[in-house]
């Protein structure tokens, strides 16, 4: 093949994905599948490998390609973008080693060794690379899905959009914190509040031609999907940054020691306030890979990593007015009302007042002048009272004895405390509360739960005005031809709203386990009854076939878990709720990870301090082996493995029911592993 000809046809496929672009970016139609586009696109790239002589400024190694449509396209992250625990002493650092030490069963003492990252305040995105060359940048989303804001992520010069080196895996998503440097903010401080904004916002420019006006940089610190990546542990990693040319914090240390961890971070937050960017904390990450993957995760965040947040920004205002919120679980939460105050960049006009004790602890009323904190993320409160400044006429707050739906509140008895709550609540009636069904709603459209896009707090409450929606299943059988007449709506929004909470009539059992809002049941818990149940009718039928206490068998289920279950199924409404949702939903049956594991239809029960191997990670690799564990001894059961100093009951238990007692060789053994 003679040079000409191979220029020919170079340009005739780039001239296909101009096309291509053109119809998919500014027409919203493509007129290919992802597979013939994606493909078109390696062959463009594996031609400019080949021969050096080509190039185009179209080519999707140089070119950004067509304006974005006004809506970004969505896409799954190949592994999930996680979010952090918080850390804000010494004590949490101390609790969060302690918990990685047990549960890798290592001696108490033991020395881990972290990558300590001072935390950027900006905007994550992940940056696929394919063969050297970045191919899509995604924003962090709800974490498993973000938006593809590839064609302003390429107008960042501090992103490479070819990478040469030879040790490059073959595939990659580096991910990174997108910012602004407060110097460069000066000039913006007119259009936005903070620097984290102004990122955000310049991210979400329709036209990146608008985006790449902005001063935006990008700093690298982790990895998602990879497949070619050598490197044994984090700190390596991010020297390999480097030398690929993505630049990254010049703060990042490897430190050993809690104590070491802790003067760090004194050095940092001493220094913060000179610094060009702004930062929150320090992300704190066990250092080597391996330990990672053995330690994984718990339910949105992993266990070998810890956000240590900086101290927080305080501010003193007036409150203006006490307001009762009431949650979806029926709690009475008082709020203030203050004059608006910046705090940290960010405007604040409510903070908490936690609970009808604290406000009389701290003899908060109406019209005092008091000191807000703002905590990283953490909901602004109300630290303090001045009252030099209190007038003469002010009066105690007295907190309601009702619910503004009219029900008489309650304080809850604790039996292990042996004290009531602090919480006052509405008994939950589920949705006769008018308050507490109005919560529900947004928790079941939540990001964890539905996740229905363009479907948030504020048109729960909007459309709970209009009665439109009050109880889940309405939202399956909304009016659009109302909807589309509202004030700011229109057909096209009214149709977006319908393909949005259509395509979500599909949901995993763990989601709308959690979805339904019972109280004690997070995301970790509703993952456990749907590995338990299996599937919806399992679930649904549970009041049918009343074995609410086979439930305690569940590791990690507990007697407060099992009375707010029994609670809810208790609830003539709820059993109609879940009927009628069953009618309108797909929901899939429970993921199992591994059906032909080796210990397939087994259970297994832990007694006594094992050897080497903490009670989490056994338990991991017994769910890893399609297993199961169980946290009473019951005819159920079908191995007892007991270690050093066994609950004696528990061995007497099970040779009564004839269940076989194993140590943790035998169990080893059953995995052919060794100890």
């Amino acid at each position: 093949m003679n040079k000409k000809k191979i220029k020919t046809d170079y340009q005739k496929k780039i001239n296909q994905l101009t096309k291509f672009n053109k119809f998919y970016f500014d027409r919203s139609k493509p007129v290919v599948s992802d597979k013939e586009y994606d493909d078109l696109k390696k062959e463009i790239l594996l031609l400019e490998n080949k021969y050096t002589f080509l190039n185009s400024k179209y080519s999707p190694s140089q070119a950004v390609g067509h304006k974005p449509s006004k809506n970004f396209k969505k896409s799954s992250h190949r592994v999930p973008m996680l979010s952090l625990s918080n850390a804000f002493s010494e004590a949490d650092l101390k609790n969060f080693e302690k918990k990685i030490i047990n549960f890798l069963s290592k001696k108490e003492g033991s020395e881990i060794s972290y990558s300590a990252e001072p935390k950027i305040d900006g905007i994550s995105a992940s940056l696929t690379y394919i063969n050297g060359v970045f191919e899509k940048g995604l924003s962090r989303g709800d974490g498993k899905e973000g938006e593809d804001i590839t064609r302003n992520l390429f107008t960042i010069k501090d992103i490479p959009k070819k990478i040469l080196s030879k040790n490059f895996p073959e595939e990659i998503d580096i991910r990174g914190e997108v910012f602004i440097q407060n110097s460069d903010f000066e000039n913006l401080k007119d259009k936005f509040a903070n620097p984290r904004n102004a990122a955000s916002g310049s991210l979400r420019q329709k036209n990146p031609e608008d985006t790449k006006k902005i001063p935006l940089k990008f700093i690298a610190y982790t990895f998602g999907f990879e497949k070619g990546l050598e490197v044994d542990n984090q700190f390596d990693y991010l020297k390999k940054l480097s030398s690929w040319g993505f630049k990254t914090n010049p703060l990042n240390k490897l430190i050993s020691g809690v104590k070491n961890l802790i003067q760090n971070y004194d050095d940092i937050e001493k220094t913060r306030a000179n610094l060009d960017f702004d930062i929150d904390g320090i992300v704190y990450k066990v250092n080597d890979f391996d330990l990672q993957k053995r330690l994984g995760s718990v339910a949105n965040a992993p266990r070998w990593a810890v956000a240590h947040k900086f101290s927080s920004n305080k501010a003193v205002s007036e409150i203006k007015d006490i307001e009762i919120q009431i949650g979806r679980t029926g709690a009475l939460t008082p709020v203030a009302k203050i004059k608006p105050i910046n705090i940290g960049g960010v405007q604040v006009s409510n903070a908490t007042l936690h609970n009808e004790d604290e406000i009389i602890r701290k003899d908060i009323r109406i019209g005092d002048t008091v000191t807000v904190e703002r905590a990283g993320d953490v909901i602004p409160h109300v630290v303090s009272v001045d009252t030099s400044k209190r007038k003469k006429t002010s009066n105690k707050f007295v907190f309601p004895k009702k619910c503004p739906c009219g029900y008489e509140t309650i304080k809850e008895f604790n039996k292990i405390t042996k004290k009531y709550d602090a919480v006052r609540r509405c008994p939950d009636r589920s949705f006769e509360c008018n308050r507490i069904a109005k919560e529900k709603l947004k928790h079941f459209v939540s990001k964890e739960a539905f996740n229905i896009d363009g479907f948030g707090k504020k048109i729960v409450e909007k459309f709970w005005e209009l009665n439109l929606i009050k109880l889940p299943q309405d939202i399956f059988k909304l009016d659009y031809g109302k909807i589309e007449n509202l004030d700011g709506w229109g057909r096209l929004s009214a149709d977006n709203l319908r393909y949005s909470v259509d395509k979500k009539k599909q949901i995993s059992l763990e989601r709308f386990i959690y979805s339904l809002g019972i109280r004690h049941i997070g995301l970790e818990n509703a993952k456990l009854l749907s590995r338990y149940f299996g599937s919806f009718q399992k679930f649904k039928n549970l009041p049918k076939e009343n074995n609410y206490n086979d439930l305690l068998n569940i590791d990690g289920i507990g007697e407060t878990q099992l009375v707010s279950i029994k609670n809810f199924f208790s609830k003539e409404i709820n059993l109609k709720i879940l009927s009628e949702l069953d009618k309108v939903l797909n929901i899939k049956n429970a993921k199992v990870v591994n059906t032909r594991g080796l210990l397939k239809n087994k259970s297994f029960m832990i007694t006594g301090k094992l050897n080497n191997i903490s009670r989490a990670e056994v338990k991991s690799l017994i769910e890893e082996n399609s297993g199961t564990t169980v946290s009473s001894v019951s005819k159920k059961l079908n191995y007892l493995i007991s270690g050093e100093k066994p609950t004696k009951k528990k061995i007497e238990s099970a040779k009564a029911l004839k269940i076989k007692v194993i140590d943790q060789d035998e169990f080893l053994k059953m995995l052919n592993k060794t100890s």
